[in-house]
């Protein structure tokens, strides 16, 4: 009995290799395309999520430089990704409320199932306009997406410093300063009101 387990012993090791190695594949077959090893994971540090069948993915702000914060009045550029596995729908807007006055975007955004809209960087296409309120990096906001379809879809956005190789990212569009009173119709107007010089008059002729 001894002999005949000590000569089955490499067979049973075999065996049981054999199965803990099909488990995975077993596993994988059930899930099918639901796997969750051909699933996507969000980067830890950016947020996502899915509505319907547009997947929005690394969706993060890029703020002020470490040891500093975006001021209220400036801007912030906003970068995401979309990208769609149904039928066509647009992006309307976005709004960032009780932190921008409005959020900037190159008119309504198509999002198809053949074109992914990847504005990732480095030129924002999108940003914050007008801050309403004191953005600090490493917080993050709240930011809603209106699409025409799907509604509105909320998420928390990280905001990262500009370091490492976000200084390499181009910064939004300066606030556009109200106009001012133009001072040249006041200079005209004081040129004008200034008293010319009492002309000498010359001695008449005796």
């Amino acid at each position: 009995m001894i002999r005949s387990g000590w000569k089955n012993a490499p067979l049973r090791r075999l065996l049981l290799v054999s199965a803990v190695a099909l488990i995975p594949v077993l596993a994988g077959c059930e899930a099918g395309n639901n796997a969750p090893t051909l699933q996507f994971h969000y980067p830890t540090d950016s947020a996502g999520t899915v509505a319907g069948t547009i997947a929005i993915r690394n969706v993060f702000i890029v703020g002020a430089p470490l040891g500093s914060a975006l001021q209220p009045g400036q801007s912030a550029s906003l970068f995401f990704s979309l990208i769609n596995d149904g039928s066509t729908d647009r992006l309307l807007s976005i709004s960032a409320p009780g932190n921008a006055a409005s959020v900037h975007l190159p008119g309504p955004v198509v999002v198809a199932q053949d074109k992914p809209i990847l504005w990732n960087g480095p030129q924002p296409q999108a940003y914050l306009a007008d801050l309403t309120s004191t953005l600090t990096s490493g917080s993050s906001i709240k930011l809603v997406m209106h699409f025409q379809k799907e509604g509105a879809v909320t998420l928390q956005v990280p905001i990262f410093p500009r370091a490492t190789h976000y200084v390499t990212y181009s910064p939004p569009p300066s606030p556009t300063a109200s106009p001012s009173p133009s001072t040249a119709g006041r200079k005209h107007h004081r040129a004008s009101a200034t008293p010319s010089a009492t002309p000498t008059t010359s001695p008449s002729a005796s």
